[in-house]
Protein backbone atom coordinates (compact mmCIF):
# COMPACT_ATOMS: atom_id res chain seq x y z
CA UNK A 1 0.00 0.00 0.00
CA UNK A 2 2.55 2.39 0.93
CA UNK A 3 4.38 2.14 -2.76
CA UNK A 4 0.53 2.68 -4.03
CA UNK A 5 0.52 6.05 -1.84
CA UNK A 6 3.73 7.50 -3.05
CA UNK A 7 3.09 6.75 -6.58
CA UNK A 8 -0.29 8.73 -6.63
CA UNK A 9 1.41 11.50 -4.78
CA UNK A 10 3.98 11.69 -7.25
CA UNK A 11 1.35 11.53 -9.97
CA UNK A 12 -0.73 14.38 -7.93
CA UNK A 13 2.11 16.76 -7.95
CA UNK A 14 2.92 15.93 -11.15
CA UNK A 15 -0.53 16.89 -12.59
CA UNK A 16 -0.04 20.31 -10.28
CA UNK A 17 2.57 21.44 -13.08
CA UNK A 18 -0.80 21.73 -15.28
CA UNK A 19 -1.54 24.62 -13.61
CA UNK A 20 1.91 26.40 -14.31
CA UNK A 21 2.05 25.91 -17.92
CA UNK A 22 0.66 28.10 -19.91
CA UNK A 23 -1.09 27.39 -23.22
CA UNK A 24 1.50 27.97 -25.38
CA UNK A 25 -1.09 28.56 -28.87
CA UNK A 26 -2.02 31.90 -27.18
CA UNK A 27 1.63 33.03 -26.95
CA UNK A 28 2.29 32.80 -30.45
CA UNK A 29 -1.39 34.63 -30.49
CA UNK A 30 0.52 37.48 -29.03
CA UNK A 31 -0.94 36.85 -25.48
CA UNK A 32 1.31 37.94 -22.89
CA UNK A 33 -0.19 36.21 -19.87
CA UNK A 34 -2.13 32.96 -21.21
CA UNK A 35 -4.30 30.64 -19.41
CA UNK A 36 -2.54 27.59 -17.84
CA UNK A 37 -3.44 24.24 -19.28
CA UNK A 38 -5.34 23.47 -15.70
CA UNK A 39 -7.10 26.57 -16.22
CA UNK A 40 -8.63 25.61 -19.98
CA UNK A 41 -8.98 21.78 -18.63
CA UNK A 42 -11.49 22.88 -15.41
CA UNK A 43 -13.30 25.22 -17.82
CA UNK A 44 -13.63 22.34 -20.80
CA UNK A 45 -14.83 19.70 -17.95
CA UNK A 46 -17.91 22.40 -17.04
CA UNK A 47 -18.88 22.64 -20.84
CA UNK A 48 -18.50 18.99 -21.35
CA UNK A 49 -20.77 18.12 -18.41
CA UNK A 50 -23.50 20.69 -19.84
CA UNK A 51 -23.14 19.29 -23.76
CA UNK A 52 -23.89 15.77 -22.39
CA UNK A 53 -26.25 16.37 -20.49
CA UNK A 54 -28.31 18.48 -23.19
CA UNK A 55 -27.36 15.61 -25.47
CA UNK A 56 -28.57 12.73 -23.55
CA UNK A 57 -25.32 11.50 -22.13
CA UNK A 58 -23.79 11.51 -18.42
CA UNK A 59 -22.40 14.42 -17.38
CA UNK A 60 -19.92 13.30 -14.76
CA UNK A 61 -18.27 11.29 -17.66
CA UNK A 62 -17.73 13.85 -19.88
CA UNK A 63 -16.56 16.44 -17.14
CA UNK A 64 -14.39 13.35 -16.00
CA UNK A 65 -12.77 12.82 -19.06
CA UNK A 66 -12.24 16.36 -20.03
CA UNK A 67 -10.08 17.18 -17.08
CA UNK A 68 -7.89 14.37 -18.16
CA UNK A 69 -7.54 15.30 -21.43
CA UNK A 70 -4.55 17.11 -21.96
CA UNK A 71 -2.45 15.90 -18.42
CA UNK A 72 0.02 14.15 -20.63
CA UNK A 73 1.06 17.53 -21.11
CA UNK A 74 3.13 17.28 -18.08
CA UNK A 75 4.92 15.23 -19.88
CA UNK A 76 5.05 16.30 -23.58
CA UNK A 77 4.26 20.37 -22.97
CA UNK A 78 1.74 22.01 -25.05
CA UNK A 79 2.98 22.49 -28.39
CA UNK A 80 1.14 24.63 -30.75
CA UNK A 81 -0.60 23.37 -34.00
CA UNK A 82 2.19 24.75 -35.62
CA UNK A 83 5.26 22.98 -33.74
CA UNK A 84 3.20 19.78 -34.21
CA UNK A 85 3.42 19.73 -38.04
CA UNK A 86 7.17 18.75 -37.34
CA UNK A 87 7.03 16.76 -34.30
CA UNK A 88 6.20 13.21 -33.67
CA UNK A 89 4.46 12.59 -30.42
CA UNK A 90 3.84 9.28 -28.72
CA UNK A 91 -0.11 8.79 -28.26
CA UNK A 92 -1.70 10.27 -25.71
CA UNK A 93 -2.54 7.10 -24.60
CA UNK A 94 1.42 5.68 -24.40
CA UNK A 95 1.89 8.93 -21.91
CA UNK A 96 -0.74 8.59 -19.38
CA UNK A 97 0.02 4.85 -19.33
CA UNK A 98 3.89 6.22 -18.35
CA UNK A 99 2.37 8.88 -15.83
CA UNK A 100 0.42 6.30 -14.02
CA UNK A 101 2.93 3.43 -14.25
CA UNK A 102 3.46 3.76 -10.45
CA UNK A 103 0.10 4.40 -9.04
CA UNK A 104 -2.18 1.66 -8.15
CA UNK A 105 -4.06 -0.76 -10.72
CA UNK A 106 -7.97 0.87 -9.73
CA UNK A 107 -6.83 4.33 -10.19
CA UNK A 108 -4.30 3.68 -12.68
CA UNK A 109 -6.93 2.02 -15.22
CA UNK A 110 -9.52 4.85 -14.01
CA UNK A 111 -7.16 7.32 -15.42
CA UNK A 112 -5.91 5.16 -18.68
CA UNK A 113 -9.62 4.45 -19.18
CA UNK A 114 -10.99 7.82 -19.47
CA UNK A 115 -7.77 8.57 -21.50
CA UNK A 116 -8.72 6.05 -24.10
CA UNK A 117 -12.36 6.41 -24.03
CA UNK A 118 -11.86 10.21 -25.08
CA UNK A 119 -9.11 9.57 -27.56
CA UNK A 120 -11.12 6.78 -29.39
CA UNK A 121 -14.34 9.01 -29.15
CA UNK A 122 -15.54 5.92 -28.13
CA UNK A 123 -19.24 7.41 -26.19
CA UNK A 124 -21.34 10.21 -26.77
CA UNK A 125 -19.51 11.70 -23.49
CA UNK A 126 -15.86 11.50 -25.40
CA UNK A 127 -17.69 13.57 -28.70
CA UNK A 128 -19.07 16.02 -25.41
CA UNK A 129 -15.71 16.21 -23.82
CA UNK A 130 -13.86 16.65 -27.49
CA UNK A 131 -16.79 19.39 -28.25
CA UNK A 132 -16.13 20.71 -24.89
CA UNK A 133 -12.28 21.46 -25.65
CA UNK A 134 -13.05 23.15 -28.78
CA UNK A 135 -15.45 25.29 -27.16
CA UNK A 136 -13.29 26.43 -24.33
CA UNK A 137 -10.74 27.55 -26.80
CA UNK A 138 -13.90 29.72 -28.81
CA UNK A 139 -14.73 31.26 -24.81
CA UNK A 140 -11.13 32.00 -24.38
CA UNK A 141 -10.47 33.64 -28.23
CA UNK A 142 -13.54 35.62 -27.50
CA UNK A 143 -12.29 36.75 -24.52
CA UNK A 144 -8.80 37.61 -25.37
CA UNK A 145 -10.09 39.51 -28.76
CA UNK A 146 -12.28 41.72 -26.25
CA UNK A 147 -9.12 41.82 -23.88
CA UNK A 148 -7.55 43.78 -26.88
CA UNK A 149 -5.72 41.17 -28.75
CA UNK A 150 -6.41 41.23 -32.23
CA UNK A 151 -4.77 37.80 -33.52
CA UNK A 152 -7.52 35.27 -32.06
CA UNK A 153 -9.87 34.76 -35.42
CA UNK A 154 -7.67 32.01 -36.35
CA UNK A 155 -8.62 29.99 -32.93
CA UNK A 156 -12.16 30.80 -33.20
CA UNK A 157 -12.36 29.52 -36.80
CA UNK A 158 -10.93 26.50 -36.31
CA UNK A 159 -12.95 25.70 -32.85
CA UNK A 160 -15.84 26.58 -34.18
CA UNK A 161 -15.31 24.11 -37.51
CA UNK A 162 -14.21 21.64 -34.86
CA UNK A 163 -17.66 21.35 -32.94
CA UNK A 164 -19.80 18.69 -33.98
CA UNK A 165 -22.99 17.85 -31.39
CA UNK A 166 -25.94 20.01 -31.93
CA UNK A 167 -25.68 21.66 -28.72
CA UNK A 168 -21.87 22.57 -29.19
CA UNK A 169 -22.60 24.45 -32.62
CA UNK A 170 -25.43 25.99 -30.85
CA UNK A 171 -23.58 27.06 -27.54
CA UNK A 172 -21.05 28.44 -29.81
CA UNK A 173 -22.95 30.79 -32.27
CA UNK A 174 -24.31 32.19 -28.65
CA UNK A 175 -21.09 33.02 -27.79
CA UNK A 176 -20.33 34.41 -30.62
CA UNK A 177 -23.28 36.49 -30.54
CA UNK A 178 -22.98 38.09 -27.07
CA UNK A 179 -20.06 39.86 -25.03
CA UNK A 180 -18.46 38.23 -22.54
CA UNK A 181 -19.74 40.27 -19.76
CA UNK A 182 -23.19 40.59 -21.21
CA UNK A 183 -24.59 38.23 -18.12
CA UNK A 184 -23.15 40.29 -15.47
CA UNK A 185 -25.70 43.28 -17.16
CA UNK A 186 -28.39 40.95 -16.88
CA UNK A 187 -27.64 39.75 -13.16
CA UNK A 188 -27.49 43.98 -12.28
CA UNK A 189 -30.83 44.20 -14.35
CA UNK A 190 -32.61 41.76 -12.28
CA UNK A 191 -31.48 38.57 -13.66
CA UNK A 192 -33.84 38.11 -16.39
CA UNK A 193 -32.90 37.48 -20.40
CA UNK A 194 -32.40 40.46 -22.48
Amino acid sequence: MAGDVTGLADLLYEFGLLKRYKRTGWLVAGVRDPESVADHSFRAAVIAAVIARLEGGDPQRAAFMALFHDSQETRVTDIPYLGKRYLKAAPNEEVTADQTRGVSGPVADMVRDAVAEYEEKASIEAVCARDADKLECLLQAVEYREQGNHNTQGWIDSSLAAITTPTGKRLAEEALSTGTLDWVVRVLNGGGAP
